[in-house]
């Protein structure tokens, strides 16, 4: 078989891989009209006693979370001057711009009415903590947007709407770390508002303090685990020890998190409940476990060195994290609510769906836009005349 004048393998474009990815794709489509055609009854096992489920505790809560090495990566390079790690800011901000696009997303999919998404703009109430979270997604996004158009822009060789763009690159990023602050404490906030219902291994007044170190925290590890997953499958180098000095960064910022989770719960006497034997006792114990055991790894130089070590520990804090958010905004609730919830296996396919929708979007833009190089070591042959303005980027 020859596609553009190439000969191909017609086993290389039905490998394994590319099929199930296929068949996701399709049962995906299928199931997004068969959720906005027929309603979440039809999809989902949400009820009045679990209206929120998988989507909002997964491609919501935690997609904000998972998309915060954006503006941790921005905040180290562009505000604490760190330039050695410019190279993972272009990726990061690319993961952070698709993790939003696809809370957006997994909003509509889960909003009983999601046409009126847009009343946020024009009806407000100041006084409601989800006003604020929809304000910050919208804005942030935006902020997203105009940090992921030089990318655009330098691929294009648009060389006058980067300089534009480069006069308030630094307003920019100051302004998506202040709205990525501001919402990733927000969503916390959320659940505030039911301190009778969320079990206390959980619900504390320091629960938005608790959501925004939790984010860093997640934030350092996702900009790991997406450079070992872009190095495999997209064929990019890897900078093993640009990501073993990040590694410190996550340990202290992991270790400030235990700490300050453990101390909430013995300030509130709640220590006890760890090892009660209760339902909860046991997904709180596998939670923290997620994030201790890679601070235990981070620890040692050998293994934060190695290959192995640091993507487990790497990996290990980014299902800690998705266990955290899915324990706050499911487990949490069971007892009070007298009812258990399990997501519809609709509820999951549309899940995968849509990250199987962001890691190819991902994959095509690192193949057509200097994501992972750009500035004289990016510059491509022919693009020597783009090289002063990529350099500043």
């Amino acid at each position: 078989m020859e596609i553009a004048g190439r000969a191909v393998d017609p086993r290389r474009l039905l490998t394994p891989g590319k099929i199930l990815i296929g068949i996701i794709l399709l049962g995906g489509i299928i199931l997004t009209v068969k959720r906005f055609a027929f309603g979440l009854g039809a999809t989902t096992n949400l009820s009045d006693q679990f209206p929120w489920g998988l989507w909002i505790g997964f491609d919501v809560i935690s997609g904000v979370a998972l998309a915060a090495g954006g503006f941790t990566m921005a905040f180290l390079v562009h505000i604490f001057l760190d330039d050695f790690y410019r190279p993972l800011v272009r990726p990061a901000i690319l993961t952070a711009f698709l993790g939003y696009l696809l809370v957006i997303v997994g909003l509509l999919f889960d909003l009983g009415k999601p046409w009126n998404i847009w009343h946020a703009i024009f009806w407000w109430n100041p006084h409601s903590a989800m006003f604020e979270v929809a304000w910050c997604v919208m804005l942030y996004t935006s902020v997203l947007f105009l940090e992921f158009l030089p990318m655009v822009f330098e691929r294009f060789r648009a060389k006058k709407a980067m300089r534009i763009i480069l006069i308030f690159q630094i307003p920019i990023f100051i302004a998506g770390i202040v709205l990525s602050t501001l919402h990733q404490s927000s969503l916390g906030s959320l659940f505030l508002l039911m301190p009778s219902k969320l079990h206390p291994l959980w619900y504390t007044p320091y629960l938005p303090l608790l959501f925004f170190f939790s984010a860093v925290t997640v934030g350092f590890a996702m900009v790991i685990v997406e450079s070992f997953l872009s190095s495999r499958f997209l064929n990019h180098g890897l900078r093993i020890e640009l990501l073993a000095r990040l590694g410190r960064y996550l340990a202290f910022a992991n270790l400030v998190y235990l700490v300050l989770r453990f101390q909430d719960l013995f300030a509130r006497g709640q220590l006890g409940r760890i090892f009660a034997g209760e339902y909860e006792s046991y997904f709180f114990i596998a939670e923290i476990l997620l994030f201790l055991v890679p601070l235990l790894i981070l620890l040692s130089g050998r293994l934060r060195h190695s290959r192995g070590g640091l993507f487990a520990a790497a990996l290990m804090v980014v299902l800690g994290l998705v266990l955290n958010r899915i324990n706050v905004a499911i487990v949490g609730f069971t007892r009070s609510v007298g009812g258990a919830y399990f997501p519809n296996w609709q509820e999951i396919w549309v899940s995968v769906f849509l990250v199987v929708s962001a890691a190819l979007v991902f994959g095509l833009a690192a193949r057509y836009l200097p994501v992972f190089s750009h500035g004289p070591e990016g510059v491509g042959e022919g693009d020597e005349e783009m090289a002063p303005v990529s350099a500043s980027v």
